[in-house]
């Protein structure tokens, strides 16, 4: 499984489907989509998301139902996206469990914000940092950014969701199997050549010597861990 966050879309219009796919892949986001509210609710119970899209005008359910049933079975955080501007159906949407409102037409990168701000508060809500730090190192989780004594370090896809695994297990040993398994799946849980390869390039980028690395440490024969350096 992919180390990205996982968004749910639940709207019957493909072509805003698209736009917000479109959209969350080019910020790192994973997608799931559905034009139903029975297929959401569906996906909802098969996945692991990180934050749900909810379209009010949905053809097999009212959405404030919708958004009912997806509290009453998650915690995650919901966006409510209508074309409805009425005060009364956005107090409703969230008194019934929504964390936001946003109106049709919208702006992708207010939108992209509010999606952020969700994230954020959930993380808040589970006691855990929006950005984590250990030393000189300092990774944004929501923004998927990374530096280095303030300096921001240009990673990969891959390359970001390995080094946050990483972070995640700070001071624990991540086997090749668990770490190849978490960042790229099941499928390449033995190519640990493939691992080594994405672990010297993060070397590259974040460490001082990385000939000689001080954060992320080999621990022969099994796998990889990030020291805990003192602040």
């Amino acid at each position: 499984m992919s180390g990205a966050l996982e968004i749910l879309i639940i709207d019957d219009e493909p072509a805003i489907r698209r736009f917000l796919k479109s959209s969350l892949l080019a910020h790192d986001f994973a997608v799931t989509e559905a034009g139903t509210g029975a297929a959401g609710l569906a996906a909802l119970a098969r996945g692991n998301f990180a934050l749900a899209v909810v379209d009010l005008g949905l053809p097999d359910m009212d959405g404030h139902e919708l958004v009912r049933a997806i509290r009453a079975q998650s915690p995650l955080p919901i966006i409510v996206l209508s074309v409805r501007d009425d005060e009364a159906g956005k107090v409703a949407a969230l008194d019934g469990g929504a964390d936001d409102y946003v109106t049709k037409p919208f702006g992708i990168e207010e939108f992209m914000a509010r999606i952020r701000a969700a994230l954020r508060h959930r993380l808040q809500q589970q006691g855990r940092a929006a950005v984590f730090r250990n030393g000189d190192l300092a990774i944004d989780i929501l923004a998927r950014e990374v530096t280095m004594r303030g300096e921001v370090i240009k990673l990969s896809r891959r390359e970001f969701d390995l080094l946050l695994y990483l972070a995640e297990h700070v001071g624990k040993v991540v086997t090749h199997g668990q770490a190849l398994g978490h960042v790229w799946g099941a499928a390449h849980g033995e190519d640990v050549e493939y691992l080594r390869v994405y672990i010297r390039q993060l070397r590259q980028k974040i460490e001082t010597d990385p000939q000689q690395p001080a954060l992320i440490l080999t621990e022969p024969g099994v796998g990889y861990r990030m020291k805990l350096v003192d602040s």
